[in-house]
């Protein structure tokens, strides 16, 4: 009987260790497959014409949320949206890498408290280093690390881009190596500042160089679209704000407050973006931006990333982003819109980073002038961050 209970016992265990290794080993993969996905589109593939064009820009992206997944950045994968292979195959020039450090639980787009969290626990079922499971600040200084070890070891076919000075030396390399991508870092929700002004440098300092006073909660910055108070800025979002401005940290409204859209637009001296969005024009929902907000991030010389998911543009098809692309144009100007993906945001989107071609075709068809259209993929990107970056 004895021996038949200690056989039981280390069956037992063996079948324990086997799940947890098939937990930690496959549940990552099985959750971002469930929530990054791509939607076949429906349209025929871009033309000759339209992907000849498309290899001639500049292309930028200014958002996506690839390093809350451990995937190798440097390898193209099956699962996510983005890689530095897919970028290269979208004639992807510049992608935003925006790290997430807390999402609530049963997220929605109207009402989230900060008592939850969803990524202690993608943290732990990823081996993240012990620190990050309690610490949002270590959740986002580990994402960085993994960004500079990915660009580290590339071979100089992906560059982080933390001034202007490197942003030239990208830009003059890439007219030989046409396939090389340059990335930023950012950041949604300063939560992860952990109420503490002096964390805005130790961000700044592992090279963060946009940040997003809210996610998906109220924090001690201010108020989220989706949070429960939906306040405006705090005396300490004050002093953000302002240490974020010296040390040329360019503030992202996405997310944000109608209320803390309003005081920061009010209290900023330098430009802003909303690095992923819709609008509320041809999609009103209290995510996306007003015709008002639209104007007066433009006459900050801002930007606005149109984003390519279904709550962003109403509808999950190429024509949904490009009717959202040309009201933003004719409400802020050309000069003010770009794209923000939010790929590997939790989201469905038509395509994945190696299509992003099928912007450029949809944007030719609609009738959009080739000037314009090359401001909209990337030049307005450029041209901004040439000037917003600290110089060296």
């Amino acid at each position: 009987m004895k021996k038949r209970i200690v056989i039981a016992v280390i069956t037992a265990g063996f079948l324990l260790v086997a799940v947890a290794v098939a937990v930690f080993t496959f549940g990552p993969g099985l959750v971002e497959s469930r929530m990054n996905r791509v939607r076949a589109a429906a349209k025929p593939a871009p033309s000759d014409v339209s992907r000849a064009f498309h290899s001639t820009l500049f292309v930028a992206d200014l958002h996506a949320d690839t390093l809350l997944w451990n995937r190798n950045l440097l390898i193209e994968s099956g699962r996510g949206h983005v890689d530095i292979p897919r970028l290269a195959a979208g004639n992807v020039a510049l992608q935003m890498f925006t790290v997430v450090t807390q999402t609530p639980r049963n997220m929605n787009y109207n009402n989230n408290a900060s008592s939850t969290d969803n990524v202690t626990l993608l943290a732990m079922l990823q081996c993240w280093p012990p620190a990050t499971w309690s610490s949002r600040l270590e959740r986002a200084l580990y994402q960085a690390r993994r960004l500079h070890d990915a660009a580290d070891n590339s071979g100089g076919t992906l560059s982080l881009i933390e001034s202007q000075e490197d942003f030239s030396t990208f830009m003059e390399r890439r007219k030989t190596q046409p396939r090389d991508v340059g990335c930023l870092l950012g950041i949604e929700g300063l939560h992860c500042l952990e109420g503490s002004l002096e964390n805005v440098d130790v961000l700044f300092s592992a090279g963060f160089r946009m940040m997003g006073p809210a996610h998906f909660f109220d924090n001690e910055v201010g108020g989220s679209a989706h949070g429960v108070e939906k306040r405006g800025l705090s005396e300490f979002g004050l002093q953000v704000v302002r240490r974020m401005e010296e040390c040329h940290i360019v503030i992202d409204l996405a997310h944000a407050s109608p209320k803390l859209i309003d005081d920061i637009l009010r209290v900023a001296t330098h430009p802003v973006i909303c690095s992923h969005t819709g609008v509320k024009g041809t999609c009103d929902n209290g995510r996306n931006l007003s015709d008002d907000h639209l104007r007066r991030i433009a006459q900050s010389g801002g930007l606005i990333g149109i984003g390519y998911w279904d709550s962003a543009v109403c509808g999950n098809d190429v024509a949904s982003i490009v009717a959202a692309i040309r009201y933003a144009v004719n409400v802020a100007g050309v000069d003010h819109i770009a794209l923000g993906s939010d790929f590997d945001g939790a989201v469905t989107t038509p395509f994945d980073a190696s299509g992003v071609v099928t912007i450029t075709d949809g944007l030719l068809a609609a009738g959009v002038a080739e000037e314009d259209i090359a401001k909209i993929m990337g030049e307005n990107v450029q041209r901004f961050f040439m000037q917003a970056l600290p110089p060296a």
